[in-house]
């Protein structure tokens, strides 16, 4: 599946849908930190997600029910085999080993890592 990626300000507000799960404007509103955007930008943010294939709407008289219809983890999926392939020559190795090269992973850190992807491929064998 094809995931667009998204704006600074877009995902934003799919942050807060992620976590409310479903929300009306206002409610999407209510979540942003003060100066809040204009509830028109907002409500113009929406629909560029429902354009990109992010959003739905249930209608409920005059007013809509937003709710996410890609997943947050299917984006964080989608955006990080992006940033592997587009940084790192689709390579998980040389994106870790630029890491430990930077110091930005500690010993402690690359052997926590090693042991889950130990543990997800062992359980991708059992499913």
């Amino acid at each position: 599946m094809d995931i667009k990626e998204l704006t600074k300000a877009e995902e934003e507000v799919m942050q807060i849908l992620w976590r409310l799960k479903k929300a009306f404007i206002k409610d999407i509103l209510g979540k942003f930190d003060e100066p809040r955007p204009a509830y028109s930008t907002v409500s113009t943010i929406i629909r560029i997600l429902q354009d990109k294939g992010f959003v739905n709407y249930k209608v409920y008289g005059r007013t809509y029910q937003y709710f996410p219809v890609i997943s947050k983890d299917d984006y964080r999926k989608s955006q990080m085999s992006s940033f592997v392939k587009d940084y790192f020559s689709n390579s998980y190795q040389k994106m870790v080993s630029f890491f430990a090269r930077e110091d930005s992973i500690t010993v402690k850190e690359m052997e926590e890592i090693m042991a889950m992807m130990k543990n997800e491929n062992r359980d991708k064998k059992r499913k």
